[in-house]
C-alpha cells in the first residue's frame, strides 16, 4: 500500500529495493529545481531514486498525480511542520540524502514535486516519463503478428 486511502495508485506502487533495476540520482537545490527535472523509465520497472539535498533548507521529493500534489501542497501550507512517512515521498535535510524505491506500473507521466511551503509555487517540480513496455498494446511493432 502507498499509504492510507491511496488504493490503486495511478503513479505506481512501493518497490522492493532488491528488485530495483537501476538507481537514478536526483539533486535538490535552493534554486527550487530538481536535477534532472525529467526521468525516463519503462512500465513495470522498479527504480531507486537516490535524492540528495544540496541546499541549505529542507526539501522533499513526492511522487503523485498533479491533483494529489496540489491537494497535498495546500495541506502543507496550512500545516508547514507536517512530517511525511509515505512510501512515495522522502523529506531530506540540508546536506543529507534519502531514497524512494518505486515501481512504475502504468505507462504515462508521473509527476514529482517538493511540497515544502513556497517550493512548489517556485517551480520545484519534475516528471517521470513511463514508457509502455513491449507487448502492452499500442504500436510497438508486435501487436499485429502471432508467435
Amino acid at each position: 500500500m502507498a499509504g492510507p486511502g491511496h488504493g490503486s495508485n495511478p503513479v505506481g506502487e512501493p518497490g522492493n529495493a532488491a528488485q530495483a533495476v537501476r538507481t537514478v540520482e536526483v539533486d535538490m537545490t535552493d534554486n527550487m529545481r530538481f536535477t534532472p527535472g525529467e526521468i525516463s523509465v519503462r512500465q513495470g520497472e522498479t527504480v531507486r531514486l537516490l535524492v540528495k539535498n544540496s541546499g541549505a533548507v529542507k526539501h522533499e521529493l513526492v511522487l503523485g498525480t498533479p491533483e494529489e500534489l496540489r491537494a497535498h501542497y495546500a495541506m502543507m501550507l496550512k500545516m508547514p511542520g507536517m512530517e511525511h512517512a509515505d512510501d512515495n515521498m522522502v523529506s531530506v535535510a540540508p546536506g543529507a540524502t534519502g531514497e524512494v524505491v518505486w515501481r512504475f506500473t502504468k505507462a504515462g507521466n508521473v509527476h514529482f514535486a517538493c511540497l515544502q511551503p513556497g517550493h512548489y509555487d517556485a517551480g520545484m517540480k519534475g516528471l517521470v516519463k513511463v514508457a509502455q513496455t513491449a507487448g502492452a498494446s499500442k504500436s510497438d511493432g508486435h501487436g499485429a503478428h502471432k508467435h
